[in-house]
């Protein structure tokens, strides 16, 4: 089986993590303030699915996986207006997305729904062998990887705990996909 070209967005207004179809994962961070910082965001997103100024040839991505909302943020209003922005664009652009809960990634990477920044970070390294410079760039690269796992490519052999989390998400079928 072809492994899917997954992209991963762990949004924010003031540090973006992003992870591309091959694992690569980005930081977005800019000057802008206000709403201007969306454009950068966007923009961040168009070049993971495959197109836009900073294009390097990766293929088109046929999934984004989101972490959702988190339901009582004290920041999901400002937020929210990346994942619209952000939400609108892959629509635009005909690449569907998913959303996972902070909570079900943490279970599906750790075994812990409340699993800490810290603990995200170590079970990537000793499962992975990945390190990142933030916690942004490691959710980002966990949700592609929880994504492969759901859709039948696992990055590595996960516990029975940790995969039970892929059943609080409606993942998409992706029928175009070469077996």
């Amino acid at each position: 089986m072809n492994t899917p070209a997954v992209i991963s967005l762990d949004l924010s207004m003031t540090a973006t993590g992003l992870c591309d179809a091959e694992g690569n994962t980005f930081t977005v961070k800019t000057k802008h303030v206000g709403d201007l910082r969306l454009l950068a965001i966007v923009e961040g997103v168009r070049n993971i699915i495959g197109i836009g100024k900073g294009y390097l040839g990766a293929p088109l991505a046929e999934l984004a996986v989101i972490e959702d909302l988190p339901t009582h943020a004290h920041g999901a209003g400002i937020t929210g207006m990346v994942h619209g922005a952000v939400r609108s664009e892959l629509m635009r652009l005909h690449v569907p997305y998913v959303l996972v809960t902070p909570a079900s990634l943490k279970k599906w990477t750790t075994g812990k729904g409340n699993a800490d920044k810290v603990a995200m970070a170590v079970a990537v390294l000793k499962r992975f062998g990945r390190d990142f410079p933030n916690d942004n760039e490691c959710d980002a690269w966990a949700l592609r990887a929880m994504a492969l796992d759901a859709l039948g490519c696992p990055l590595a052999p996960m516990p029975a705990v940790n995969r039970a989390a892929l059943d609080a998400v409606k993942w998409p079928q992706l029928s175009e996909r070469a077996a």
